[in-house]
């Protein structure tokens, strides 16, 4: 089974098991990494953003127009960054190592 790295705002590393076919942020969720996905992957928020660090960023699929929105809305945006529930684990991305952002913004919440 493929393996990620979350990487917490500390700095602190968790390497989880990552099912092919979960989002990155359902691999979170099932792991208890604390990446919000307030709107539940329905790409109606960006509380699930995480900075893919660039050797692995190069790798993935480019982003489609409706994550690109919604990723306007994230703190801390960075040029590597995604979200989580648009990023499918597949046996190719073995080893992904993703970064949490220092705070979210839930515009749900409102």
């Amino acid at each position: 089974m493929p393996r990620m790295v979350f990487i917490t705002p500390e700095g602190e590393r968790q390497d989880v098991d990552a099912p092919t076919g979960l989002s990155v942020m359902e691999i979170a969720h099932l792991h208890g990494v604390d990446l919000e996905g307030a709107c539940e992957g329905s790409l109606a928020c960006s509380t699930c953003h995480v900075i893919v660090e660039p050797d692995w960023y190069k790798k993935l699929k480019p982003a489609e127009e409706d994550e690109q929105d919604m990723l306007d809305l994230a703190f801390g945006l960075e040029p590597t960054s995604r979200l989580g529930c648009q990023i499918e684990m597949t046996e190719a991305l073995d080893g992904l190592t993703v970064r949490l952002p220092t705070a979210t913004r839930n515009l749900m919440d409102s």
